[in-house]
């Protein structure tokens, strides 16, 4: 049966309850929670949840969807005054999904406090991302490649790089230069909102001509980043960024070395809409070159040649190109159109017959250039070298040099070799490591050279290379090694095109048998030290002439020697002589050493030591060193 209550108890329980409530309220009023950030990404940041309660109390911290539905606790109810937590987005260890909550302060089944969260791990996206030059495409540019010749003419100046943003993103384009990792050349940061933007890069016109790789960073508000372009040459691994092939005049021969008169072919890829080409002779110029991307040889005297190029200015063509009568040497074309852009075309003219000339043959170290060549043919933002990385297993021998068809470190390595030769009246034939194919074995070496001088870095051999140079030298003929580090790596060839195998070493051939000397290391040129002689009375004949005795060092004039390094082992052949060394140039034990050897039936072989010693040929007294050596290895 209900009873009814007098009216004075009735508002006492009346007052009672108002009064609890407007505790509760009064707490609920006085609690406060914060999380931060509330743009949060659990992939770059922990979010920081606090709470304050006036009075401890039994409280948590849940996350619910915006219908009120509870995901979970973000931090359970305990009893607390102050909370303080930091949350990885996981709730019973799983990964919240994207998306917008509320995450709630609870007491019991009151809500004490509330603040909105935003969850995205998702990094913002450039789509449709595509770049042209604002002109003619070249033959083989497509979305995410394109060709440019940045002269101020109007015609593929610059890049547009378009895409498409569903978020606000600050963007950042490098333009990078590739070696085995970008190098960033350019940089432009923008905060850009959604929809379709645009962004430039206008390169200046003393940019060398080669690939470069534009990548892209975009960023959000919560820090989520997405990266376009790769960082190494595995390309397929990241989203690609965007290629720009800058153009200038690209020529190359379709092989290293040709005989005189013979018929060869240029390949040449330019928007110039004329061009004119001339031949010139690398070494007898009476003038020193301080670029990579210079030459400056003697005009040979031929006529030049101008041609029509309107019909090719968008697509590669190949020129026939009838090589003069010309002595065995080094040569190049050198093109040039009207805006002075121009571009070099090496190659070697080989001897008709071998010996036919001089007694002296000089190899020139084309398989090294090309291995060191970071010419990108296929486009992809990374050099056609393994020196790119491990996805690139071959090199050809047919490509352009980046550094406007001049050979990787060409003036600092060969030339000044090439110099010191023609300036001292001495005379030589020349071919290049390929044309060893055409040598049947050592003994056709030996009856047509009493020395064979390696003027550069013979780094790639392949083994019939190895064989014909081996037998020659069995025969009493004479070598020269005037770098380091040769005959190291195993490679084979086919047409035109280099497989690099292994060591020579590994495969039961240490180069240091027939060097006298072998690899060491190589600290890119970081320790550069002074050759310091200990042989004047083994070998005086060296040293003749050159003020130089045992203790006098010599190297200055260069700043040194050093980069990669041979040394002798216990494999040299018996009776190696250390010539002079560079003690401890790399640590304790660790230095080059110039060695030389002679054989039981004659053979003399010499070999540097050092990466760069032919690049002091031309200075005091390593011409007089060599003018020895010369007069000493090229007698029979």
């Amino acid at each position: 049966m209900f009873r009814r209550y007098p009216v004075a108890v009735r508002r006492a329980v009346f007052v009672v309850a108002a009064i609890a409530a407007f505790g509760i309220t009064a707490q609920a009023q006085a609690a406060t929670l914060s999380v931060a950030p509330r743009l949060f990404s659990p992939d770059r940041a922990r979010l920081q949840v606090s709470a304050h309660l006036t009075i401890p109390r039994q409280v948590g911290v849940r996350l619910v969807r915006l219908n009120g539905r509870p995901v979970g606790w973000i931090v359970s109810p305990s009893k607390r005054r102050l909370l303080d937590a930091a949350w990885d987005g996981r709730i019973n260890g799983k990964r919240v999904p994207d998306g917008t909550y509320i995450v709630r302060l609870i007491y019991r089944s009151a809500v004490l406090a509330t603040a909105p969260l935003r969850i995205d791990t998702h990094a913002p996206q450039l789509l449709d991302l595509r770049a042209g030059n604002g002109s003619t495409p070249f033959t083989g540019d497509g979305p995410l490649l394109t060709t440019i010749s940045p002269n101020g003419d109007g015609l593929r100046d610059h890049v547009d790089v378009d895409f498409q943003l569903r978020e606000a993103a600050t963007v950042t384009m490098e333009v990078t230069r590739t070696v085995k990792v970008p190098k960033v050349i350019y940089t432009v940061t923008q905060r850009l909102g959604r929809g379709a933007h645009t962004m430039t890069w206008l390169p200046s016109t003393n940019l060398n001509p080669r690939t470069y790789l534009i990548r892209f960073t975009a960023a959000d508000q919560t820090g989520n980043v997405g990266t376009y372009g790769a960082p190494n040459a595995f390309v397929g691994r990241q989203p690609r960024g965007i290629v720009v092939r800058l153009q200038g005049i690209d020529a190359a021969f379709n092989k290293p070395s040709y005989l005189p008169g013979e018929l060869a072919r240029i390949r040449v890829s330019t928007d110039e809409p004329t061009l004119t080409y001339r031949v010139f002779h690398f070494g007898p110029e009476q003038v020193v070159t301080y670029a990579d991307n210079q030459l400056a040889g003697i005009d040979i005297g031929a006529p030049p040649v101008t041609l029509d190029w309107m019909p090719w200015q968008s697509k590669t063509h190949t020129i026939t190109f009838r090589v003069p009568p010309l002595a065995s040497g080094l040569y190049y074309v050198q093109f040039g159109g009207s805006d002075n852009r121009i571009g070099y075309a090496p190659f070697v003219v080989r001897p008709a017959v071998l010996g036919q000339t001089n007694r002296v043959l000089v190899i020139l170290p084309t398989n090294t250039w090309q291995a060191y060549n970071f010419q990108d043919v296929n486009g992809d933002g990374y050099g056609d070298t393994w020196y790119a990385g491990p996805p690139n297993r071959t090199v050809d021998l047919s490509r352009t040099y980046i550094a406007r068809g001049v050979p990787p470190r060409f003036y600092r390595y060969d030339l000044p070799f090439l110099h010191w030769l023609y300036w001292s009246g001495k005379t030589a034939e020349f071919i290049s490591d390929s044309d060893f194919d055409a040598i049947a074995n050592g003994d056709e070496l030996a009856r047509a050279y009493d020395m064979v001088v390696f003027e550069g870095h013979e780094e790639y051999v392949t083994s019939h290379e190895y064989d014909v140079v081996e037998r020659f030298r069995d025969l009493g003929g004479n070598l020269m090694f005037l770098s380091s580090n040769n005959f190291f790596w195993k490679v084979d060839k086919e047409g035109q095109r280099l497989r690099k195998i292994g060591e020579w070493r590994d495969a039961g051939r240490p180069e240091v048998r027939l060097i006298g000397v072998q690899y060491r290391a190589n600290d890119d040129g970081q320790r550069q030290g002074l050759y310091t002689v200990q042989s004047t009375t083994t070998a005086p004949w060296l040293w003749d002439g050159t003020g130089l005795a045992d203790g006098s060092t010599f190297g200055e004039f260069v700043g040194g020697y050093g980069i990669e390094i041979d040394a002798t082992t216990p494999q040299s052949p018996p009776g190696t002589l250390v010539l002079a060394q560079i003690p401890d140039l790399f640590g304790p034990g660790i230095g080059p050493q110039m060695s030389y050897y002679e054989t039981p039936v004659g053979a003399k072989v010499f070999a540097a030591g050092v990466l760069d010693f032919g690049g002091s040929a031309t200075f005091w007294p390593v011409k007089r060193i060599l003018d020895n050596l010369w007069a000493r290895l090229s007698a029979p």
